[in-house]
Parts: structure tokens; sequence; C-alpha cells
């Protein structure tokens, strides 16, 4: 983590750093002594899972008649018995305004109205990532990170699950060995080429930004807003370079895997997309990450043959045993990554999954059907109740689940996206 104590102990010099010496009279001493006694509390933590075509939901969905803790984990969630006492499955949430069949993560973090702005085809808002990411991501060299799955099937429009504060998308990378080298490999060119390279990025945009203030008088209100818009746009890039800059001289952390095998897909791509999640939040690269999961070819590499679009329209047969064991697998993997997390310790002695809040999901829960979103919960990051059956009242905004994590994880939201409320039922 970068810290200001980090900028008070070094000085830049003719591209160099000169270490202070440690000095009594203003703290250090103390400081060190007290910090090689007492380890600095993890900070908290964010993923985001999302599976684009939904679940069987006959198999899937514990009875509802056993909500609390004492509940039967169901046929498709059965290969988490292990952590069941550290997950929480929801039922009865619904995004009111997601109307499109197969856009399994589109709105899933947002809850957005998408016919809310006139004239447009589709329009979102801020993703409960990104309102993390703002929170969160200060102060590592990645405010949030976005993963893809190499094929992307049933999860809608959008360059990955996060879309930013203005309900554009934000890119993701669906490559593993990218996401490594992004992560981890030391960059090539010279620290003031590189310096260089982003006081050129920046004179850019000043003479964009001048060249639009010269035709802001006299606008339109609409092209005023579209104008508004732009600017903040600019404004984004601005706070990236500036975080760029900052993080220039700061080496990347050693990487705790080795670099990925290239051409992996299905369960190995997801594999190895948990490792990299869980080395990412290990080396405190980042605090927010979310993964749009693969459909068609997890289903090839559980050697099942119908397509993941026809094994979302199932029926008795073998579209349904296709994706009640796509269903398994999705449960196998969740429990992987429980299992890594766990076993992935703090410097306090606490477990990376103490500080972690974890969401799986999708918007769709079967078929065409946008309404009891499955969801499950794990991780103790977001302070939530876990090792229970929630069963609550049905079209329950799912952005209420989000707004309880939100603020679990210490952020101050009133709302998100539609939502109405917190689950205190949630609440630990």
């Amino acid at each position: 983590m970068k810290t200001n104590l980090d900028r008070r102990h070094f000085l830049r010099g003719t591209g160099a750093l000169i270490a202070l010496p440690a000095l009594e009279s203003i703290g250090f001493r103390r400081f060190a002594s007290a910090a090689s006694t007492v380890p600095a509390a993890p900070p908290k933590r964010c993923v985001f899972l999302s599976i684009g075509f939904g679940v069987t939901k006959e198999t899937w969905f514990p009875d509802v008649t056993q909500a609390g803790t004492a509940y039967e984990l169901s046929e498709g969630l059965s290969p988490l018995t292990r952590h069941q006492s550290d997950i929480t499955v929801v039922q009865g949430c619904s995004n009111q305004y997601t109307h499109e069949a197969h856009w399994g993560s589109t709105f899933w973090l947002t809850g957005a109205n998408r016919y809310s702005v006139p004239g447009q085809n589709m329009a979102n808002s801020i993703s409960a990532d990104q309102v993390v990411a703002q929170h969160l991501g200060q102060d590592t060299r990645f405010s949030s990170i976005q993963l893809n799955a190499a094929s992307l099937e049933g999860h809608g429009p959008g360059l990955s699950l996060a879309w930013d504060q203005r309900g554009k998308p934000v890119a993701g990378q669906d490559d593993p060995v990218q996401v490594f080298h992004k992560l981890f490999s030391p960059d090539d060119m010279p620290l003031q080429q590189r310096q260089a390279a982003i006081a050129e990025n920046r004179s850019v945009l000043d003479a964009v930004l001048t060249q639009a203030r010269r035709v802001q008088r006299g606008l339109s209100q609409t092209d005023t807003d579209k104008l508004d818009e732009y600017f903040q746009g600019i404004r984004d890039i601005e706070t990236r370079l500036k975080k760029d800059e900052a993080w220039l001289d700061v080496p990347k952390a050693k990487a705790p895997l080795d670099e990925p095998e290239p051409g992996l897909k299905g369960k190995a791509e997801i594999e190895i997309m948990q490792d990299l999640i869980v080395a990412a939040l290990q080396t405190d690269s980042t605090r927010v990450l979310s993964y749009r999961m693969p459909g068609q070819s997890l289903l090839q590499s559980l050697d099942l043959k119908p397509s993941a679009h026809n094994v979302s329209h199932y029926s008795p047969g073998d579209r349904m045993e296709a994706s009640k064991l796509r269903d398994k697998a999705h449960s196998e993997l969740l429990a992987r990554l429980i299992d890594k997390l766990k076993a992935t310790k703090e410097a306090d002695g606490s477990s990376l999954f103490d500080h972690t809040a974890v969401a799986f999901g999708s918007n769709i829960s079967s078929i065409h059907y946008l309404t009891n979103c499955p969801t499950v919960l794990t991780g103790g990051g977001a302070n939530l109740k876990l090792g229970q059956h929630l069963v609550l009242p049905k079209d329950t905004p799912l952005c209420n689940v989000w707004l309880t994590m939100l603020q679990g994880l210490g952020i101050n939201a009133e709302r998100h996206g539609d939502s109405t409320g917190v689950v205190k039922e949630l609440q630990a």
C-alpha cells in the first residue's frame, strides 16, 4: 500500500530514490517500533462474480420453506457444503427495470432503469463495484480490475460488469496472461519516458478541453448536457493520469504465482482467473475485482454438448441435465475460491477471506425469467450475516443487497440504483 509515510521516507532526485534516515525527533522510530509489534489492520476488499444464463431453478434454489440457518443446501449448491456456515443464499430479489431476456450481467450491479433517457436504446448507471472502487481503490495501484471470459454468452452489452459514474461501460480484460503482466510485470519503458508519455497525454487533454470550452457558449440545453458529460470524461481521464503518475516509481508487487499458460478455456480459465483474483488481493495491487464468467467454454470443458443458450432453455432431458451439471461446476469453483481465500493469511494472522466480500450470481434466474436473481454472498469483508438461507419478499430490489454490502464495507451510501433500503436480515 502506498502511504504518506512512504512519501516522507523518500526524496526524488535525478530519477533515483534517496531514503531518509530514521529520525526520532519526527517520530519515525516510534512509528517503526509500533509497526513492528502491531500489524496494521487488513483493508476491506470486494469481489463480484457473474454468470450469464442463470441457473436450473428447480434444483439450484433451496426449499423456500427452509428459510434461516437450519436449511438444506440444494442439489446445485451441494458442492458448497463444507462452507455452508460461511455463505448466505438470497431469494426473492430482482432488478425492476431489467427487461432483456439474456442480459445476465448488464444491469446486475447497477439496477438502472434502462429507459430513463428518452430516445436512447439503453441507459445505465454506476455499478456497485465502481462505487466500492471510489472508496477502497485510492491507496492501491489499480482502483479496480475488471475480468472477462474469453467468450461471453448471455451477459448482454457492456465491456465488463463495471459501469462508471456516467453509466458508461468500463473496459475489462479476458486474457489471464495479460492480466498477470498487468499486475506483476515491471514496465520496460524507462521512468523518464513514462513521465514524458503522461505529460504528453495531459497536454493533449488540455488542448481538447480548451477547444471544447470555446464552443460552450450559445448551445442548446441538450448540447450543454452532452458537453458536460464530455467534460466529466476528460476529468476521469485526468484522474487516471494522476494515479498513473503517482505510481510511476513504485515497483509492482512480486508475483505469488507463476505466469499462466496461454489459451486456457472453460473451467481451467475460471480457475486461473480465481488464482489471479487472490494474488491481486494478496499483494494489495487492488481491492476491487469483478469477473464475467464464461458459459459455452465451461460447458465444453465439462464435455457437455448443448450450447450455453440451449442449456438456458432447458426442459426435462439432456439440456436440463447439462444445466444441472453446469450449476454444480459453478458451485465447485466458488468453493475452490473460498478455500483459497481462507488459506491465504494476512499479516495479523487472519485470512484474506475474513476481509473480502464476495458476491456470486446473475440477473437471470433461468430461461427468460428475470426475477428471483440467484445470489450467493460470502466472505467477511462487508460484515454480513452468513450461514443462512434468506427468503425476501418477491421482487425485493437486488440493489437492496448491494446497498447493504456497500454500507458493510464502510461506504456511507444512502441508496444504490433502485434500492429502497438495506436488508436488515443481512446485517451482522
